[in-house]
């Protein structure tokens, strides 16, 4: 790895950033110097090493330069969900004690908010235009020259949880100080894993908010190479990019795979996708039948990790691995796995239970002593709430989040498995399987679709699709009615938001059935 300001006079008109909407390019040079005049404001306004900074941005160029600028500068960043609400929000800026919150044009309205219940947030900077309380984040930066400031030790991320369960937690890698101009271990690791290097080109497909997309964007800015931002996810979009720009790198969710193969023929097929060497994939388990048809159609490039924000890359498996071990995310790569029942005794290859964590990436929750103490077992273990089991061959299995079992009649049903066979459906574009009050055997299976034409939403299409479930799976685990919704609710990282969908279901309803 190199500092930005050695790849701004070695390939000073290489490009490091390309928007795909806009078509903007950000040579090496414009990026270097728009990181120094960022780092320079950080340092006059007083900043100091470990102070942290928010920001509330969409995926533009600007983003990967702040946050660039603040690991020159020591500082923990923040990036906040563009999802969240005001008090998500709030509580957020507030519990990481931002001093500094930077956001744009786009999310003025919350912006205005905020400015009164973020007491400690002193310097309020905004990208396109300005409200009352907010400076202008171009006209403020460009007072500053673009040289580099005294480096010292680098700044990290100390990012939030999604919330898929409830409030989001602030997540502290516990890692010793490095120098700046020194890559995360983790992150070099990674970069390394994949054979990324000064020549790549790799497509940030997700928002940059989420940790793995921000981290792995800002670790190939590191070794010099280029990324390809979406502002937006379109499936057939990011087909286009990868043929315009001789993608070679490139990550996914396993949503964003279904619907690039349910792209209609014509769009799939039109683009030469040759250049790409390296399909990584994470965040969500992925259906068999949707990464079968993948590595059919790509080859086998496709990699898959597993890990959480909390812990960073664990597992990994490459396709040929997969081939032989379907439906698997690999065998422990930075830590050894091991998998406990409620009592805390290690279970059996094969048998499901909690996923726990011998070594690897050590982290805390920020102010919730408990929380982090709640995450390790006597043995010092860690585990971030999945479920799932080995094989012989030491392969780990996922098979949902403890927090979405289901356990209907004294069984335990992962809704995962039902949701993989109905996101086929030709009919289905999402599906979430949660359980519902049942009078007789406490929860029952439902399904929430969000389908390809809502007109089609009732009880012919509800029939259908469980009777289609039941064809494939055990009876039980078909879901025993089917809501509609126009969209579900995820994270652009690819997690549903459950509790969201099941506070719009009536559990009184339920119970009348």
């Amino acid at each position: 790895m190199k500092h930005h300001t050695v790849y701004a006079k070695t390939k000073p008109d290489a490009p490091a950033i390309i928007m795909v909407n806009s078509g903007e390019i950000i040579t090496c040079h414009e990026y270097s110097y728009k990181v120094n005049q960022i780092a320079q404001y950080f340092k006059k306004i007083g900043l100091k090493e470990k102070d942290n900074i928010a920001v509330l941005l969409e995926n533009c160029d600007i983003y990967m330069e702040i946050i660039n600028a603040a690991f020159d500068a020591g500082l923990l960043i923040t990036n906040i969900s563009t999802h969240l609400k005001l008090d998500e929000a709030e509580y957020v800026i507030n519990n990481c004690e931002a001093k500094l919150l930077i956001t744009s044009e786009r999310f003025s309205e919350l912006a205005k908010q905020l400015y009164d219940c973020t007491p400690l947030v002193a310097h309020h900077l905004m990208l396109g235009a300005t409200i009352d309380g907010y400076d202008s984040f171009e006209e403020i930066v460009a007072h500053y020259k673009g040289v580099p400031i005294d480096y010292n030790i680098s700044g990290t991320f100390l990012l939030y949880s999604s919330g898929t369960t409830g409030r989001p937690k602030g997540i502290k890698w516990e890692v010793p100080d490095i120098p700046v101009g020194t890559m995360d271990p983790a992150l070099e690791g990674m970069c390394a894993l994949f054979q990324i290097n000064d020549k790549s080109v790799y497509l940030s497909t997700q928002p940059l908010y989420h940790s793995a997309p921000a981290a792995t964007a800002l670790g190939v800015l590191q070794t010099g190479a280029t990324v390809v931002i979406m502002e937006k996810f379109d499936a057939e979009n990011a087909l286009s990019a990868i043929e315009k720009y001789q993608v070679t790198h490139s990550q996914w969710v396993p949503t964003m795979f279904v619907r690039i193969l349910k792209l209609h023929e014509k769009s799939r097929t039109k683009y030469n996708l040759s250049s790409l060497q390296c399909a990584i994939h994470a965040a969500a388990p992925c259906p068999v039948e949707v990464k079968d048809r993948m590595i059919e159609w790509w080859g086998p490039i496709l990699f898959e990790f597993w890990g959480g924000t909390e812990t960073s890359l664990v597992t990994f498996i490459t396709s040929p691995e997969w081939l032989e071990h379907k439906g698997s995310v690999g065998r422990g790569f930075t830590a050894t796995i091991h998998i406990m029942d409620e009592n805390g005794n290690e279970l059996p290859h094969g048998e499901p239970g909690v996923i726990y964590l011998e070594g690897g990436r050590d982290y805390s929750y920020l102010k919730e002593p408990e929380k982090t103490a709640s995450d390790r077992n006597e043995k010092g273990w860690t585990n971030i709430g999945d479920i799932g089991y080995l094989d012989e061959e030491g392969y780990l299995y996922l098979t949902d989040r403890k927090s979405f079992m289901i356990i209907s009649g004294g069984v335990n049903i992962y809704p995962q498995e039902t949701e993989d066979i109905l996101v086929m459906h030709p009919k289905v574009v999402d599906v979430a399987v949660i359980g519902v009050p049942n009078e007789e055997f406490g929860e029952e299976v439902k399904a929430v679709v969000q389908p390809v034409d809502m007109a089609e939403a009732g009880p012919e299409l509800a029939e259908e699709l469980i009777e289609y479930c039941k064809s494939r799976i055990s009876t039980i685990k078909c879901p025993r009615s089917v809501d509609f919704m126009s969209e579900l609710p995820r994270t652009p990282a690819g997690k549903l938001l459950k509790r969201l969908i099941k506070d719009n279901i009536n559990p009184a309803a339920q119970m009348e059935k």
